[in-house]
């Protein structure tokens, strides 16, 4: 009987050990969603600009913010305001102004798919193939760009995506705003010169 005692106290001393250590596994927090997924991220919605066609949530999160920010820039260019963000888009401004929007549009996807890719967005779906960041942004390497950008400018960029943001309501998540921003401020480097 000491024998299946021992056993027995062996046997329930390695099942508490096996026991506590599922435990803690059970107990460590679940991995942060990312942006893209707290965005709505691969939840199939009815996409607005497409009748019929089905869009994953995070990506048209980001398409109206994108849409709306370009929106804003426009405005800033017919205000004619004082360090307006024209000159830069001035090769697609002018082109859009004698109608052709083509390029408009392969800007607007570019930079979905550019913010949707960099967030946690699905590979299928949301793959940049874009420039990198400091060709895109180099009027000498990239000729659709009309020159280059000053800390100032990249601030009020930042300042139109924001104003975007609140516009379609994905400013009201406070902790997500601050995320979205910190990838915008992770690109300034690049993108000024």
């Amino acid at each position: 009987m000491k024998k299946f005692s021992n056993w027995a106290l062996l046997a329930v001393a390695f099942g508490a050990v096996a026991f506590t250590s599922c435990s803690k596994d059970d107990d460590s927090p679940a991995p942060t969603p990312s942006i893209y997924e707290r965005l709505g991220g691969t939840t199939m919605v009815a996409d607005p600009d497409n009748p019929g066609q089905m869009i994953e949530q995070g990506r048209l999160s980001y398409r109206k913010v994108v849409n709306t920010t370009v929106g804003l820039i426009v405005a800033d260019v017919q205000a004619n305001a004082s360090g307006n963000l024209g000159a830069h888009f001035a090769p697609i401004l002018s082109e859009v102004g004698a109608g052709n929007t083509t390029n408009l549009a392969i800007l607007v996807d570019n930079l979905t798919d550019f913010f949707s890719f960099n967030t946690g967005g699905t590979n299928a779906v949301n793959t940049y193939t874009g420039l990198d960041m400091v060709t895109a942004h180099n009027p000498s390497l990239n000729p659709r760009m009309g020159t280059t950008s000053t800390n100032a400018d990249y601030t009020k960029f930042v300042g139109y995506v924001g104003a975007a943001a609140q516009q379609n309501g994905v400013a009201a998540n406070t902790e997500l705003y601050t995320d979205i921003v910190a990838v915008l401020e992770s690109l300034r480097d690049p993108i000024v010169q």
